[in-house]
């Protein structure tokens, strides 16, 4: 039997890819979900899907969590119900693509909202609960860029390091408890990321871009395993690898070439 099975998990930015997966995943492993993000009719549809399939309990929120108090309502409304949180996947999130005095503010200043103070609010609500329970599991999601400086995704980049960083460092806050954080950090991968952050594909990404539905896997399997960190994928763990033999001052002329790739 699953040991999320008739859990609840709240997994945020479940309207499309990796979210989409990540709600999935765990309805097959019987938790039951409480599905967010903007678009509702998307939520329905989903949350309609899977208690078919599987037989869970659904809720959905349709919440722009970019907005500051969003985290505090969605926590209050769940709190409100009864419902206990044990599963946390930390999806929500986009890039912004292109040179940094060119990036409108108001765009950068969402991404930064959403990617960081959202993650880290929606993390200190939830896990003290978790905490208090003994029981709990909570997946970050970065990205492969969180490894090195990205010219024309600066500001994402930095955020995503923030993840990697801030979730490794609660992990071992937390080791003696039975409460698991693990990082994810995808590389390439097929959802509507790049769209969304304004960059047709490139070369590089073109080949190297992984199936939606595997990434979301492993950081499921790392989450249950325990594992602190994952870069799921050989052709993103030998850059990773290699990043800690490249001096400094190269690895942003790196991402940059990987970037500008016709």
């Amino acid at each position: 039997m699953s040991e999320l099975k008739n859990r609840w998990a709240v997994v945020t930015g479940a309207s499309s890819g990796l979210g989409t997966d990540f709600a999935e995943i765990l309805a097959e492993r019987g938790a039951h979900l409480v599905l967010v993000a903007r678009r509702k009719e998307r939520l329905e549809a989903l949350a309609t899907r899977l208690t078919a399939a599987h037989g869970v309990q659904t809720r959905i929120f349709a919440l722009d969590l970019a907005e500051r108090a969003a985290p505090q309502r969605l926590y209050d409304a769940l709190r409100g119900e009864g419902i206990a949180i044990d599963v946390l996947v930390n999806n929500a999130g986009f890039g912004v693509h292109g040179a940094f005095i060119d990036v409108p503010w108001d765009r950068e200043h969402e991404m930064l909202e959403l990617n960081v103070v959202t993650l880290t609010h929606l993390t200190k609500l939830f896990v003290r609960d978790m905490v208090q329970r003994n029981r709990g599991w909570i997946l970050q999601v970065a990205s492969i860029g969180a490894y090195q400086p990205s010219p024309t995704y600066g500001t994402y980049s930095a955020a995503k390091a923030y993840v990697l960083s801030f979730g490794e460092a609660l992990c071992y806050e937390l080791r003696h408890t039975d409460v698991k954080v693990s990082v994810l950090s995808p590389g390439v991968t097929r959802t509507e990321f790049l769209e969304v952050a304004g960059q047709k594909p490139n070369l590089y990404q073109r080949l190297s871009m992984a199936p939606s539905r595997k990434v979301a896997e492993s950081g499921i399997d790392a989450l249950l395993r325990g594992k602190p960190s994952l870069v799921p994928g050989i052709g993103n763990k030998l850059p990773v690898a290699m990043l800690r033999v490249t001096p400094r001052r190269m690895q942003a002329a790196v991402a940059n070439l990987m970037m500008s790739m016709k």
